[in-house]
C-alpha cells in the first residue's frame, strides 16, 4: 500500500510508463504494411528465423529494419520530424536538401567507387563488343544542373569528374551524349520535378533532341501536333523522404500517344496495353504511369523505321515515347527485373542500335546491369 502512495507522488513517472505500455500495445496491434505508398518502397516484413541468420547476425539486421518500417503511426512521426526540422531552419532532412524555389534535391554526397568502376568496366566491355552501335546517355542529377538553387552549405560529390571519366572511357567505341551540355542551357526551365528525382517530360524531350542530333536523325516528334495531358498534385520520392510542410506539388505532363506496348514480365506472361498506365496517375507514384513502370522487358511499336534496344533505369520511362517518331520497334529492358544476358536479347531481336540510358546515381550504385552486360557468355 505504501508503494502505491509513494508512486502517486510521481505523476510524471506514472504517465511515462502508461504511455510506454500503451504504445507498446498499439505497436503490437498496428496493421503491418507490405509497402509504403508515401515513400514509394517496399517495407521490411518480419524475417524468418533461421539458425544461419542468427549466427551471421543477418536476422537481427532484418529485424531492426522491420521495427523501423512497421512501428505504429510511422507516417505521422515522419511528418512531425520534418516540421520540427523546418522550425529549426535546417536545410536538409533525411538526405534531402531544401533548395530554392521549392526544389528538393537528393543529397548525393558519396559514390561507391568499387561498384561504379565495376559498372563502368562492364559498359566499356559491351561497347567494345559492339563498336559504333552503342549510344550512352547518363542523366546528371538535378543538383548538378541546378546547383544555384542548392543551399550554400550542401556538400555534394564531384559529379562532373565522374561524368568526365565516363565520357573519356567510352568515347573510343561508343557515342557518348554529354547531357550536361544539353540541359545546362535550360537550367531555369522546368526540366526536373521539384519533389521528385526524375526529369520532367520537357527535360526528357531536350535529351531526345540531343540523341536524334547525335545519330543524324531528324527530330520527328512534334510536341505541338500531339495532344498533351497535365496531371496536378504529383508528390514525388524526394517529398516522401523530406515531408516539408510547405511543399509545392509538381505537375506531371505526358503526350497521349496511341502506340501499342507489349510487356513481358519476369514470369514470361505478356500484357498488351498502351504507353501510359493511367490508373497510376490516381496514386502518389504518378511517374510510374510512364511505360507502366519498370518491367523486365517491353516492346513499344513506333511509327518510324528500324529498331533500337534501350537498356535503362526509370529515367528512360518518360524518354522512350519520343522514340516512336523515329523507330518501328523500341525494345526496353530493365536488368533490375530481367535476368537475361544482353547478348541473348540482342540475338533474339536483331536490333540496329543500343541506347544505354541511366541516371548518374543509378549508374554508380546499380548492382544488376553489370553482370548482364559484362560478357557475351
Amino acid at each position: 500500500m505504501n508503494f502505491w502512495k509513494q508512486l502517486k507522488q510521481y505523476p510524471v513517472v506514472i504517465l511515462f510508463f502508461v504511455f510506454l505500455f500503451g504504445f507498446a500495445v498499439l505497436d503490437a496491434l498496428w496493421p503491418k504494411r507490405a509497402e509504403s505508398e508515401l515513400e514509394n518502397r517496399k517495407l521490411q516484413q518480419f524475417p524468418a528465423v533461421t539458425l544461419s541468420g542468427i549466427i551471421s547476425n543477418e536476422w537481427m539486421q532484418k529485424y531492426e529494419n522491420y521495427t523501423k518500417d512497421q512501428f505504429a503511426l510511422r507516417d505521422s512521426w515522419i511528418d512531425l520530424k520534418s516540421r520540427a526540422e523546418s522550425m529549426l531552419l535546417k536545410t536538409e532532412n533525411n538526405d534531402i536538401w531544401y533548395g530554392k524555389d521549392g526544389y528538393l534535391f537528393p543529397a548525393l554526397m558519396t559514390v561507391d567507387d568499387k561498384q561504379y568502376q565495376k559498372n563502368l568496366e562492364a559498359l566499356k566491355a559491351m561497347c567494345e563488343r559492339h563498336p559504333g552501335m552503342v549510344d550512352v546517355m547518363i542523366v546528371p542529377t538535378s543538383s548538378l544542373i541546378m546547383r544555384d538553387r542548392l543551399p550554400f552549405d550542401a556538400p555534394l560529390v564531384d559529379e562532373d569528374a565522374y561524368l568526365d571519366e565516363i565520357r573519356d572511357t567510352l568515347s573510343a567505341t561508343a557515342n557518348v551524349i554529354d547531357l550536361r551540355e544539353t540541359l545546362l542551357p535550360h537550367a531555369e526551365e522546368y526540366i526536373y520535378y521539384r519533389t521528385d528525382h526524375h526529369w520532367t517530360a520537357q527535360g526528357a524531350y531536350y535529351a531526345y533532341e540531343a540523341y536524334a542530333a547525335s545519330r543524324g536523325l531528324t527530330t520527328l516528334f512534334d510536341t505541338t501536333a500531339v495532344p498533351s495531358v497535365s496531371v496536378d498534385g504529383f508528390y514525388g520520392t524526394s517529398y516522401s523522404k523530406a515531408r516539408n510542410w510547405d511543399v509545392v506539388p509538381d505537375v506531371l505532363t505526358y503526350y497521349d500517344l496511341p502506340n501499342a506496348l507489349s510487356i513481358t514480365g519476369a514470369d514470361g506472361a505478356v500484357q498488351e496495353t498502351g504507353i501510359m498506365d493511367e490508373a497510376k496517375l490516381e496514386t502518389r507514384d504518378k511517374y510510374a504511369a510512364f511505360l507502366h513502370g519498370n518491367n523486365a522487358f517491353s516492346v513499344l511499336k513506333g511509327d518510324g523505321e528500324g529498331s533500337v534496344l534501350v537498356i535503362k533505369d526509370s529515367y528512360a520511362n518518360s524518354f522512350v515515347p519520343y522514340l516512336t517518331a523515329n523507330y518501328e520497334t523500341i525494345a526496353v529492358v530493365d536488368f533490375r527485373e530481367n535476368v537475361s544476358k544482353v547478348e541473348q536479347i540482342l540475338s533474339e531481336g536483331q536490333y540496329d542500335s543500343i541506347l544505354f540510358l541511366y541516371s548518374f546515381d543509378a549508374f554508380c550504385s546499380d548492382t544488376f546491369f553489370g553482370s548482364r552486360i559484362v560478357s557475351a557468355s
